[in-house]
């Protein structure tokens, strides 16, 4: 199977599960340093944490917390990264990842650093749940009738309809606070960023060759 995959979603794949082997066996504080943190001031600092540094808005997305979140995330990721990346090719598919994982960041470093300031604790961010969501929008908007079967509950649903009910649910639970220690605002940013940048790509080009149609994404009906 992992040799049917393509090329990013496989190295993607195999990057998360030797990092998360390494966090488990080492046992390192260095990841932490990985993880994403709100912007605190020194005050909070100084009693725990680590300071917001730019790369965590991406090194975030490679670190987890148990196999039961790996695994979840990395299905998820085979499930609808290989079919995205097969339709749009390995440097589109890359680029929507990774803006998906940054938006995410971005919407959770936003609350949070917003909740230390109100005087809440400083906690650290990790997993690629952001960018899954936001490949679970672009499946969702470019196989929109395509089934799939769930596992809790095992029962199939068009991809449109699972985009459209994970994210009523991931702002049913952000809003009302039923689930806590989830980063479901860091979900809506993934799907967020992946969908402006689904309309940028879709956007009609300017200019004299502005009467051909682009052919970098389709629809499946």
């Amino acid at each position: 199977m992992l040799s049917r995959l393509p090329v990013v979603t496989k190295a993607l794949l195999i990057a998360n599960v030797l990092i998360f082997l390494l966090q488990r066996f080492s046992e390192s504080p260095v990841f932490d340093a990985f993880a994403l943190w709100p912007i605190a001031p020194d005050s909070v600092l100084s009693t725990g944490g680590h300071a917001f540094m730019p790369w965590q808005l991406l090194s975030y997305s490679f670190l987890h917390g148990d196999p039961g979140h790996l695994f979840f995330n990395m299905l998820a990721l085979v499930m609808f990264g290989a079919q995205l990346e097969h339709l749009w090719g390995n440097r589109r598919y890359l680029i929507y990842f990774l803006v998906c994982v940054l938006g995410a960041g971005l919407c959770q470093l936003v609350l949070a650093s917003w909740s230390v300031s109100q005087g809440g604790p400083s906690y650290s961010t990790l997993g690629a749940s952001g960018g899954v969501f936001g490949l679970l929008l672009g499946y969702g908007l470019l196989f929109p009738n395509q089934r799939v079967m769930l596992l809790f509950p095992p029962i199939p649903m068009k991809a449109r309809t699972l985009a459209i009910v994970c994210g009523a649910i991931a702002l049913l639970l952000g809003f009302t606070g039923l689930q806590p220690g989830v980063a479901h605002f860091a979900h809506l940013g993934g799907m967020l960023f992946g969908w402006l940048l689904i309309r940028h790509w879709r956007r009609p080009p300017q200019g004299p060759s502005s009467g051909r149609r682009s052919s970098h994404l389709r629809v499946v009906k």
